[in-house]
């Protein structure tokens, strides 16, 4: 997808930058159509694989910063660049001066100055009429690419070792707009991630009256008098996943006060604990690839709101490889 902010954030700081996009390939390809990275002078960010394929496409793009423009080159990965994946690759590189500005989320641009297909134009006319998003591709000449967009709500109780361990992992991913909530700012690192809200609250259990109710919720403060009234409030006021991190002890004696507070089992179901995936361990980094792995599955948003409202409870969410309540932590977050 088109990262519109990322390149309205790099336009800001460097006036002009090249985006390199992989726009087609045939056979193996160091990354997906639709790759991209930016370039300027003295730097770059992105990357549309690495090795000979990314030095050459990087030079190239700095070599169009003065004069501008765009251009579409196909390399071959193996006899032209010595690459061992046997594929071709079809790059294409553009200078930016503006952010362009999108059609119904879509962003399609002629690459060699042919009038709009009309496969094009029923691209365009279904994102209109439907909302269709089209994945990118490379079609008579034009190359079509859906908008980025922040769909999904990340809410993260608690900066501690794994927190910060899951904005670190989680923020560089597309698609995903984090709010990390503790109780003071000097909890939080110095340098938040872009795209990351912090939020802080002496009382942080009363923000989450105010969540909204499609976000993801991930609970995993200092305190489990926390996480249990997070868990309390967040059953009071709706939410697409709940991931609470802890032991199979703790998830216990949780679900038997949560039912105490008047939440029947089926709601309290919702809840996935533990989180992440246990055959990765107990490191905060492991358990927040374990919990990424399983948003990245779940990436698809209709798919995501199909589960939830699946009547079937014993479905993991996205935070779970599975329901078997192996501990993955018996201190919360910290």
């Amino acid at each position: 997808m088109f990262d519109l902010a990322d390149l309205r954030r790099e336009l800001a700081a460097r006036g002009r930058v090249v985006r390199v996009v992989i726009a087609a390939h045939d056979g193996s390809s160091p990354r997906e159509v639709g790759a991209a990275m930016l370039v300027w002078e003295d730097g770059q960010s992105g990357t549309i694989g690495g090795g000979a394929l990314e030095w050459e496409a990087t030079l190239r793009a700095r070599a169009m910063l003065p004069t501008g423009g765009a251009r579409i080159d196909r390399e071959a990965l193996g006899p032209k660049l010595g690459q061992c994946c046997g594929g071709a690759v079809t790059v294409l590189t553009e200078v930016y001066d503006a952010v362009p500005q999108p059609e119904a989320g879509v962003l399609a641009r002629a690459v060699d100055g042919r009038d709009m297909p009309l496969a094009v134009k029923r691209v365009l006319d279904r994102a209109r009429a439907q909302g269709a998003l089209p994945e990118p591709h490379l079609v008579q000449g034009w190359f079509v690419e859906p908008v980025a967009h922040d769909d999904r709500k990340i809410w993260i109780w608690g900066a501690g070792h794994v927190g910060r361990a899951m904005v670190a992992v989680m923020a560089p991913l597309p698609g995903l707009a984090i709010t990390w909530i503790d109780t003071a700012a000097d909890r939080f690192p110095a340098e938040i991630p872009e795209g990351v809200t912090p939020l802080w609250a002496a009382a942080p259990e009363l923000l989450a009256d105010h969540a909204p109710p499609e976000a993801e919720h991930l609970v995993l403060t200092y305190s489990h008098a926390l996480d249990l009234e997070l868990c309390h409030r967040l059953l009071r006021r709706g939410f697409r996943e709940v991931g609470l991190i802890g032991s199979a002890t703790k998830w216990a004696r949780f679900q038997g006060r949560l039912r105490a507070l008047g939440h029947p089992a089926t709601a309290i179901d919702r809840i996935t604990c533990p989180i992440g995936n246990p055959a990765l361990g107990k490191h905060p980094q492991a358990i927040a690839i374990g919990v990424a792995v399983r948003i990245l599955e779940k990436n698809n948003k209709n798919s995501a709101e199909t589960e939830i409202a699946d009547d079937n409870r014993d479905r993991p969410g996205p935070f779970a490889r599975g329901r078997a309540h192996k501990s993955l932590s018996g201190r919360g977050g910290q």
